[in-house]
């Protein structure tokens, strides 16, 4: 049964649409400007209206939710830090030109944690002022992906506003509190290969956050150390289908993207997309809200001061939220579970050996077991690459 229909904006490869869809909510248009984005939709999405550049659009259909995940490039701490006024950043502001001639009872929008530190927290400032200045109530909450049972560390922010309905019962209303550290096992740990000198990402039984990548496709994933495989499988690379399950997405989700005639752009597709079960837990709750304790919440929320991590509000005022960041615990995919261990490319020489550098430049301490399999997985790839001395 559906339950409502949903225009999406930035709509990526779909990862919103797909999640409300399995909520009961119904794509009836789509606005995405990347052709290799678009090449996903058209075969995902079969009869749906799509249009391009969400500068060029005049007003959007009626429906009962607009969803938009709009860049975070200019947000994000891996962009340009440029803000909320960046180039691709500031496209959020077509979102409020076209919101305000919609009739829509719920807006969902999602961008990056940083955008509420980033110079002062100026880019949700600027959202909830401009959801204010059109009628809407708002609330916001940081969310990490793996309440959904994803065994990714991606932590996001959701903001849900109404002008008629209350937000705070879809986004606030549910809290699980963080997962046990028995829901997480040892036969796997991810990290970030590229890194080494900061922070590694380093993460029991999940990766940390997918990234979109290069711009020219290049393949971004964070390694995956599998301490139970054989010496020289132990530090491997997932492929591509694993990366489209870590975002919820069915493996092959994105492979139109490879034929649409430009260089393959998978892995940044797959790293900008909204995580499936993310949306499905947002729609469900769209569909049906819950019940908010306005009573329990943490003082008056200063606009001028450090942002929370939740909030919600309103033109009367705002309040902080003392909501963790797990809504809910659903059943908890296991990393080794979800990658398939005997397709994943076991990490390179050259990439090994550069990490091992940077790790060790930087002082950082690691487990000693890691250590050592990196060395041995380096002495592995010098034969198995056969890489002259």
């Amino acid at each position: 049964m559906t339950v409502g229909t949903v225009a999406s904006l930035f709509a990526g490869v779909g990862g919103i649409d797909l999640g409300l869809q399995a909520a009961g909510w119904e794509t009836v248009f789509v606005s995405e400007s990347w052709r290799p984005a678009r090449c996903v939709l058209a075969e995902r999405f079969p009869g749906v209206a799509t249009d391009g550049d969400v500068r060029e659009l005049a007003a959007i259909p009626d429906t009962d939710v607009v969803a938009a995940g709009f860049p975070c490039t200019d947000l994000s701490q891996a962009g340009s830090m440029e803000g909320i006024a960046g180039e691709n950043s500031s496209l959020v502001r077509q979102v409020f030109r076209l919101l305000s001639s919609s009739e829509a009872e719920w807006v969902v929008l999602e961008n990056v944690p940083n955008m509420l530190v980033l110079h002062g927290g100026a880019a949700i400032r600027e959202i909830v002022d401009s959801l204010e200045t059109l009628g809407y109530r708002w609330a916001y909450r940081t969310v990490d992906t793996r309440f959904t049972g994803l065994p990714q560390r991606r932590r996001r922010v959701l903001v849900v506003a109404s002008r008629s309905r209350r937000p705070q019962d879809v986004l606030l209303a549910d809290d699980a509190g963080p997962r046990s550290a028995d829901d997480f096992d040892d036969r796997a740990y991810g990290f970030y290969w590229t890194e080494g000198r900061g922070g590694l990402g380093w993460v029991r039984d999940a990766i940390p956050t997918l990234k979109g990548g290069s711009t020219i496709g290049l393949p971004s994933a964070p390694a995956v150390y599998l301490p139970g495989r054989p010496q020289g499988r132990r530090i491997v690379m997932p492929v591509i289908a694993d990366g489209e399950r870590l975002q919820g997405f069915p493996a092959g989700w994105t492979a139109a993207a490879a034929r649409s005639g430009e260089r393959d752009h998978r892995w940044k597709l797959v790293g900008n997309a909204v995580p499936v079960p993310v949306a499905r837990w947002l729609g469900r709750r769209l569909a049906d809200p819950g019940d908010h304790h306005d009573e329990r919440h943490g003082g008056r929320l200063d606009r001028q001061g450090r942002w929370p991590a939740a909030a919600w509000g309103g033109s009367d005022g705002a309040w902080v939220s003392a909501v963790s960041e797990w809504p809910v615990h659903e059943s908890y995919v296991h990393l080794r579970d979800l990658l398939d261990a005997d397709a994943a490319t076991p990490l390179s020489h050259r990439a090994a050996t550069g990490f091992r550098s940077r790790l060790e430049a930087s002082g950082r301490s690691v487990d000693e077991a890691f250590r050592r399999d990196l060395t041995i997985h380096i002495s592995e790839r010098l034969v198995a690459e056969q890489i002259p001395a």
